[in-house]
């Protein structure tokens, strides 16, 4: 089993800690991984682009010029899409980029970024991570004696309000519980910061 050291908020070393090996230390799969990003990606694309049709384009309602006779091409609407200022041809519709993926597989995903996280020592356990109030402050402190000052993912078990709102302002640093944990933000993120209860929550669902 991987075994991993435990902080506490000062970066001194506390304890350490085995980790479940189904979780945190599964053969890596790097294609599922990317399929993974690619659906969260592809989820939040907002898909409103839209383009006029020739029943959406202001005007052509009269026939230009009658149909026999005037020696021109015969023509029903001056918003044809072959006319200048007319309706577009299979123009880009509103449309929803998502598509899912089984959940053995999204777990499994999950799982691969934790476990490369491990594996490059980028996995950081803190015994408890909470502020009194919210403070930006607070989560700079906490990093500096960690010595990191890149992008960091800090993970609690529930949700901590004050931990949220004192990351908030900090370019490349974000907060998240258990619950929300996804591939995209364990890769987008140098460092991972992690609570000894959110270790066991994350354990408890992915093994």
């Amino acid at each position: 089993m991987p075994e991993v050291k435990v902080f506490n908020m000062a970066g001194q070393e506390v304890e350490s800690m085995q980790l479940d090996e189904t979780v945190f230390g599964v053969e890596i799969n790097e294609g599922l991984v990317h399929q993974a990003v690619v659906m969260q990606l592809a989820s939040q694309r907002l898909g409103t682009h839209a383009t006029k049709t020739r029943g959406l384009v202001r005007g052509g309602g009269r026939k230009p010029w009658r149909q026999k006779g005037t020696g021109r091409a015969r023509s029903g609407s001056t918003r044809s899409p072959i006319w200048v200022g007319g309706g577009t041809v299979f123009g880009p519709q509103p449309r929803s980029y998502s598509f899912s993926m089984p959940r053995k597989q999204r777990r499994l995903a999950i799982k691969c970024a934790l476990t490369d996280k491990v594996n490059s020592n980028d996995f950081i356990v803190v015994d408890n991570i909470e502020f009194a109030a919210p403070k930006t402050k607070d989560v700079v402190k906490m990093l500096n004696d960690f010595s990191v000052d890149n992008k960091a993912l800090i993970i609690t078990a529930d949700f901590a309000e004050n931990v949220e709102k004192s990351s908030r302002n900090i370019p490349g640093v974000k907060a998240i519980n258990s619950n929300g944990l996804n591939v995209y933000d364990i890769l987008n993120h140098n460092k991972l910061f992690i609570t000894k209860d959110a270790v066991t929550r994350i354990e408890e669902v992915l093994a």
